[in-house]
């Protein structure tokens, strides 16, 4: 008797199985795509935060004239936070100022001085145009309303505290100088004390940046 041979097993079905990779591939190079998207989102987000220093506010200056964060755009700025109570940290760093601005102005170079007082009870604008005036003129100072300054105080990230002293006080309060370029961003600090050539050397590059 012949033997009857085993039925032939059909051909494997490779091409569904093919099919199934090919979408499993895709599907995790969109899920890549998808990732490096957001991540670019949150990149150009987090950018864009960090684009302007500090938040918005509306004081006054020494001439009682309003002012806003515009006049920390539109040129290089060295931006203090102190008061005229101030025995020695203020009127030194102001004094500072001054004279790299005066030189800077000399070689043709632009330099804002923003000095934002963080005892607005007591500085007013006449008090803050005397203060500073006697410095330079072209020093800008800011006052107001305290609960306003104190906003601004804080969205600088400044430290500003009333200190009991007697029947008096006086504050304590962050002595660095901030240095914003002409659109707002920071670029620095100058510590108090600082190296006078660093302190230039800082100043210089930030009234050359663009």
């Amino acid at each position: 008797m012949t033997a009857t041979p085993p039925p032939a097993r059909p051909p494997r079905r490779r091409l569904p199985i093919l099919r199934i990779g090919l979408w499993l591939l895709v599907a995790a190079v969109l899920a890549l795509l998808v990732l490096v998207w957001a991540f670019g989102r949150m990149e150009t987000a987090n950018v864009a935060d960090a684009a302007v220093y500090g938040t918005p506010f509306q004081l006054v200056d020494q001439n009682n004239k309003p002012v806003s964060e515009a006049v920390l755009r539109g040129r290089p700025t060295a931006l203090f936070f102190g008061f005229t109570h101030c025995p020695d940290v203020c009127p030194t760093t102001l004094y500072e100022m001054a004279g790299y601005q005066k030189a800077l102005k000399a070689e043709g170079k632009d330099l804002g001085v923003v000095f934002v007082s963080v005892d607005p009870e007591r500085d007013t604008p006449d008090i803050l145009r005397t203060y500073v005036g006697a410095l330079s003129p072209d020093i800008t100072a800011v006052t107001g309303d305290p609960a306003k300054v104190s906003e601004m105080v804080k969205g600088f990230g400044i430290h500003a505290a009333k200190v009991p002293q007697g029947d008096d006080y006086t504050m304590d309060h962050t002595a660095s100088v901030i240095l914003l370029d002409r659109e707002g961003r920071f670029f620095g600090t100058i510590a108090y004390g600082e190296d006078p050539k660093a302190a230039r050397a800082k100043l210089e590059r930030l009234a050359e940046r663009t």
